[in-house]
């Protein structure tokens, strides 16, 4: 039995990147691929007969560290130098405005509706608002240069503002000025935490001389995040802060507290824990994936009561992300159907208490959304290549 799972286990994963090597050329995004091959697997389990353990439990595990291994891999490809600023500007404009008015629309829907309170009609409107790095940043790969640097900024900055603002309306019991204070408060820490934290990890990273180096690394910044989480505490914005600060150690060079990590030597380093790191975030989301669409039902799937929900959320992510777009002057043809929903809403759905969730805000609904804005990207993909071609 052991060596079947091995054997299993070992083909969904060497798939799953063959799905990755051709992705460029199908056009098809390697998360529907991924749910399709796990649901594939469920199908036979079943067929079979083979009896299985209840895997959900392992969901938001996978999930959470996929998450953090994303959002460093992105953070380490970002560069930050003065003619970055104004696609900085533009990508934290589109990561936090389409992100809060879609919330605050989706809000007043499901309470004009259903009569939930507005608090908590937004925490469970807010998981469908944030765009996934998980899906976007390796989808955009096979985009120019310059759009693929606005995806990786904004789909991070995406992930940590959503994941900020649903912590916030799920963990005070009303909205005001105390509240307001004790989050501006942790933000403060987190800063201070995230600061002292990459000093030292840093310092890590030039001194260690054992062969086995990165992984300790990588286990320290996934425990900083999960204490930080422990506390309530948004600590994506210390991995974001990690990656940044290793990732352009050249650009501060200006600071004489940088000459003590030895630039020239630092930037190697760093450049073998890149490599290390998309390696592990390629496995890590690769079995998330596969994990999740072993998890979906075929009537999850074709769910009626949901069908009008996930279309109008969906009509509503491309609709505000155009309007935005064109305001900012940026490329539509590229980038508006880059705006999938994947790891992060899944992430935050699950996120959401028993007191607060709506029965309809269920799994069909998140599946819905994130397939039907999987496939816009596809189509997208597949229109813009055309175009080009031409």
């Amino acid at each position: 039995m052991t060596i079947s799972i091995i054997i299993t286990l070992c083909l969904l994963l060497l798939i799953s990147y063959v799905f990755d090597l051709t992705s460029s050329k199908t056009k098809i995004p390697s998360v529907i691929l991924l749910l399709l091959l796990g649901f594939i697997a469920n199908q036979i389990s079943i067929t079979f007969n083979i009896a299985i353990p209840n895997l959900e439990p392992m969901l938001p595990v996978i999930g959470t560290i996929g998450l953090i291994l994303i959002v460093l891999e992105g953070s380490l490809e970002l560069e930050l130098n003065a003619s970055k600023s104004v696609v900085i500007k533009k990508s934290s404009i589109m990561a936090s405005l389409p992100l809060i008015i879609l919330s605050l629309i989706i809000s007043l829907i499901i309470h004009l509706t259903h009569k939930y309170s507005f608090k908590i009609c937004l925490s469970n409107a807010i998981p469908f608002a944030v765009i996934s790095s998980a899906i976007a940043i390796p989808s955009a790969k096979n985009i120019d240069n310059k759009n693929r640097e606005f995806i990786t900024y904004e789909s991070s900055l995406s992930d940590i503002i959503g994941v900020i603002f649903f912590y916030f309306i799920i963990l005070n019991s009303s909205i005001n000025t105390k509240s307001i204070l004790y989050f501006s408060l942790d933000l403060v820490l987190i800063f201070i935490i995230s600061s002292t934290a990459t000093l030292v990890l840093s310092y890590f990273i030039t001194k260690i001389k054992h062969q086995v180096k990165f992984i300790p690394i990588i286990i320290l910044v996934v425990l900083i995040y999960a204490v930080s989480k422990l506390y309530h505490l948004p600590g994506l914005i210390f991995i974001l802060f990690f990656g940044l600060f290793i990732g352009n150690i050249d650009q501060l060079r200006r600071f004489k507290l940088i000459d003590k990590f030895h630039p020239e030597d630092f930037g190697k380093e760093v450049n073998k824990f890149h490599e290390l790191i998309i390696e592990v975030a390629f496995l890590i989301r690769s079995l998330f994936f596969i994990l999740f669409g072993f998890l979906i039902q075929p009537h999850e799937i074709l769910n009626l009561d949901t069908l009008l929900w996930s279309l109008m959320i969906t009509t509503l992510i491309f609709s505000i992300r155009y309007i935005f777009l064109k305001i900012l002057h940026l490329p539509t043809q590229i980038l508006l159907t880059i705006a999938p929903r994947g790891l992060i809403t899944i992430l935050l759905f699950l996120s959401i208490p028993a007191s607060q969730s709506i029965t309809f805000i269920n799994k069909s609904l998140v599946i819905q959304v994130i397939l039907m804005t999987s496939l816009v990207m596809m189509i997208g993909f597949i229109r813009s290549t055309n175009k080009i071609e031409k």
